[in-house]
């Protein structure tokens, strides 16, 4: 491409299934690129269904981050850029076909795709073409079209557009396209990953840490905020709330029945939740909770901790068993955060019995005898929030 800036061909996902209103999906889709590209000195353009990312080659590694991170697209590739000649063209496949050697792949396919019809060949000649020219050029590659190793993708549009080696996008729809969440985050492995996705489906996401100072130390909070900046790194920034409960913690362990705390501390911490998401305008709240994961996550005490709520609480992670969440968890680059030996206000304060299956009727009759809501709107008054993995344009 000589002194040409890099060109990146970015495929849309799941938004080009959506009807009159893609093109709402398509703006917030652009503004979040184009404000994860600032500083980058990075261009957009688009076209019929293509996005091209353009930029200086010491940029490339900063796109790529970006490219990696963005929500609702299927996938992207470094790509060369030819005139609509077949000579041009099949050079570049050329080039592509070494590149795919010198990667390890011994065999591969030509996917051509004509979207100006005014190119000579339609797509299977020109596949033909392109392919016969990478053999004869490359002998050590062998065309398998049912199984390759490896592919390279020819688009001709306004221009000619080679690839070969695309990358998965994360899918998705595009951060900001279905509202505000409050997302429930500790120091553990679930909960990242329930923001995560919850920001997959384009939700804008935001998140409360309720932390016991003394009982849980600055280094528990300070892995929190780490977990916070990297989910936000996805979801274009999260605003995270911190909400001191020790007094709160302390009260229930002297006045409730020892069973019940991790139940009533769980009612307290979405109480509280729910006022701080009253002020984002947050619709709903979201948990890392799996069913019957740990004591607290049995189907009837989920009911009771959520049975004083009026926001809807959305459970992502529910019917995910604990080797996939940890999958995820390592896709994302949260795991070896979460892992980290600095224990939440949950884990500290659990009863060596906690009840299983509680009723909501005696959950509510316990959690009002602690006459919490002073406490709680205290705590809500005198939080602390952060801004965590905004990019630099919009912070």
């Amino acid at each position: 491409m000589g002194t040409e800036r890099t060109v990146y061909l970015i495929k849309l996902g799941e938004l080009t299934l959506k009807g009159g209103n893609r093109a709402d999906f398509e703006f917030v889709l652009k503004r979040n690129l184009r404000d994860m590209l600032r500083g980058t000195r990075a261009s957009l353009e688009t076209t019929h269904g293509r996005y091209y990312v353009r930029c200086p080659a010491e940029a490339e590694r900063q796109v790529e981050d970006v490219l990696d991170r963005l929500m609702g697209i299927s996938g992207w590739a470094k790509t060369r850029v030819t005139e609509k000649t077949l000579e041009a063209v099949c050079a570049a496949c050329v080039d592509e076909g070494k590149a795919l050697l010198d990667g390890g792949i011994r065999s591969f396919k030509i996917n051509a795709r004509r979207t100006d019809k005014s190119f000579p060949l339609d797509s299977y000649q020109l596949a033909c073409a392109a392919g016969d020219a990478v053999i004869e050029a490359v002998p050590e590659l062998t065309v398998d079209v049912h199984h390759p190793q490896g592919t390279i993708a020819v688009e001709i549009r306004e221009k000619a557009y080679i690839y070969g080696f695309g990358r998965r996008g994360s899918g998705g729809l595009p951060v900001g396209t279905a509202g505000r969440g409050l997302l429930l985050l500790s120091g553990g492995i679930d909960s990242p990953v329930a923001g995560y996705m919850m920001a997959s489906r384009g939700m804008k996401i935001d998140a409360v840490y309720i932390h016991a100072y003394p009982y849980t130390s600055e280094e528990a909070r300070q892995k929190v905020i780490r977990l916070a900046e990297i989910v936000g790194r996805y979801s274009l920034g999260i605003r995270l709330y911190s909400l001191g409960y020790t007094g709160i913690q302390m009260r229930i362990k002297e006045r409730a029945p020892e069973a019940w705390a991790t139940v009533l501390l769980r009612m307290a911490m979405m109480e509280g939740a729910e006022k701080i998401a009253g002020r984002r305008q947050s619709k709903c709240l979201i948990t890392g909770e799996s069913l019957s994961q740990v004591a607290s996550q049995t189907v009837e005490n989920i009911t009771c901790t959520q049975s004083r709520l009026t926001l809807p609480v959305l459970r992502p992670l529910i019917g995910m068993h604990k080797e996939a969440i940890t999958r995820k968890a390592e896709e994302i680059g949260t795991y070896e955060t979460s892992i980290l030996p600095y224990q939440d206000c949950c884990v500290l304060f659990s009863p060596p019995h906690p009840i299983l299956r509680g009723d909501p009727a005696e959950a509510n009759r316990l959690y009002e005898d602690l006459d919490l809501e002073a406490m709680i709107d205290t705590a809500v008054g005198e939080c602390v929030m952060e801004k965590c993995g905004f990019p630099l344009s919009i912070r």
